[in-house]
């Protein structure tokens, strides 16, 4: 008897295509994912980092370092770097320019060479302190490469300071002398200064001067050092959207629970027509998908920090139009699906794999770039980033036109094909 209850199940499981492809191709299909986002990374395939540059000081050393940066494979400049005396003034940017793209997200880094200020002056002739800085503003939403262009800045000082020896000092220098061959100031009266303060017996503490190590090189994080809660605001949208497009395939299954028990063709023998039945479940649809985000940024908002009252208009607006595409693509998929068990199986896939590539599992920054070219045709990613420019960059509403343009666009073409589909049931 055991022998024949288990070959009558495998019958069953044979003729049943749903349990058959969830049993045995989707673990394949997702084991094939996420092996393709993070094998590609073991493999070379790195997302090259996007970085600007300002020297403020334009020494040879700096020179040298930001050539050696622009050699590197992993990074990639997002205006040419100012090293050559050839270059116009226009590749050049001052340090609030650089932080206002790290803020946008249109640079991964910006890579400051500080100049001393007139303050330096003050410590450079008492204690002989003063030291050159480095600073590497990042966006700690990604948290992996902050710490890479930082290991890349050290490697590049400390191979063009070996390469040129550019601290040796000459008999006949200063204090400051040394000081300028790697971050030179622009105001004249500190370096006129430390030349009259510079005697043969302060030569014994030039040579053993700090300024002769590395500069103080360290990262500022212009993003989330400002931020209560920065894991919430950080991954809050991935999970929202994706529970929205379960949601609301779920609820589009009633579609077919009509087609199924007859009700569709009583309500089509009506004055009811087919795009009216649609329209009235995608206003319904998206209704249902604004309280349910709603609630859950309101939840992470009094129990998590998640800084959602100073963003209202941005959330509003990305939260209609999420929803009305989500609406849109739940009814599509109905449309094209004869059952509920098809609708269900299919919608698992399809909402898995777009959760996947477009960044609600996997943050995208681990993602390799042919991957996040990808992931750019999937629903998700569009959202995600419509949200996080919200909640994380704190940008204004005119700041999301792009990401509003798209879903809005794929909303309006999801409906169009649902309506397409749903043609078959006007003719029955």
């Amino acid at each position: 008897m055991i022998r024949t209850i288990i070959q009558i199940s495998l019958l069953r499981l044979w003729h049943n295509k749903a349990e058959l492809v969830l049993t045995f191709l989707v673990p394949i299909l997702f084991f094939s994912i996420f092996a393709w986002i993070f094998g590609s990374r073991g493999s070379g395939a790195t997302p090259q980092l996007k970085i600007v540059v300002c020297d403020e000081v334009e020494s040879d050393v700096s020179k040298a370092a930001i050539a050696i940066l622009e050699k590197t494979q992993s990074l990639r400049f997002h205006l040419p770097p100012p090293i050559r005396p050839s270059d116009s003034k226009t590749n050049k940017i001052d340090r609030l320019a650089a932080e206002a793209l790290v803020r946008r997200g249109i640079v991964t880094a910006a890579i400051v060479f500080a100049a001393p200020t007139q303050s330096d002056a003050k410590s450079i002739l008492p204690s002989i302190e003063c030291e050159a800085k480095i600073d590497i503003m990042v966006d700690s939403f990604d948290q992996v490469a902050g710490q890479v262009i930082l290991a890349l800045v050290q490697k590049s000082m400390m191979t063009a300071q070996m390469s040129g020896n550019p601290l040796e000092l000459r008999p006949e220098a200063s204090l400051y002398g040394s000081h300028e061959n790697l971050f030179p100031s622009s105001d004249g009266q500190i370096a006129q200064a430390v030349a009259i303060h510079a005697n043969e017996s302060q030569k014994s503490k030039i040579e053993n001067h700090p300024l002769k190590s590395l500069p103080s090189i360290g990262l500022v994080d212009v993003m989330g050092s400002k931020k209560t809660n920065p894991v919430i605001a950080m991954y809050a949208a991935g999970i929202a959207v994706m529970f929205l497009l379960f949601s609301a395939t779920t609820a589009s299954g009633s579609l077919l629970d009509e087609r199924e028990n007859s009700t569709l063709e009583r309500l089509l023998c009506s004055r009811m027509t087919m795009d009216h039945l649609l329209m009235g479940k995608w206003c319904y649809l998206v209704l249902i998908g604004v309280l349910q985000t709603t609630l859950m940024f309101v939840a992470g908002a009094v129990f998590f920090g998640l800084n959602l009252f100073d963003h209202l208009d941005g959330f509003i607006a990305m939260t209609i139009v999420t929803a009305s595409a989500a609406a849109s693509f739940a009814l599509m998929l109905a449309a094209m699906c004869r059952t509920r068990t098809q609708l269900g199986w299919i919608s698992t896939i399809i909402i898995l794999s777009m959760s996947a590539l477009g960044g609600s599992m996997v943050p995208r920054y681990l993602m390799s770039e042919n991957i996040q070219r990808v992931g750019q045709f999937t629903f998700n990613a569009w959202a995600l980033d419509g949200y996080n420019k919200v909640f994380w960059r704190e940008l204004p509403l005119i700041e999301l036109q792009k990401e509003l343009a798209v879903l809005v666009v794929c909303a309006f073409v999801f409906i169009v094909i649902a309506r397409l589909f749903a043609t078959r049931w006007d003719r029955t």
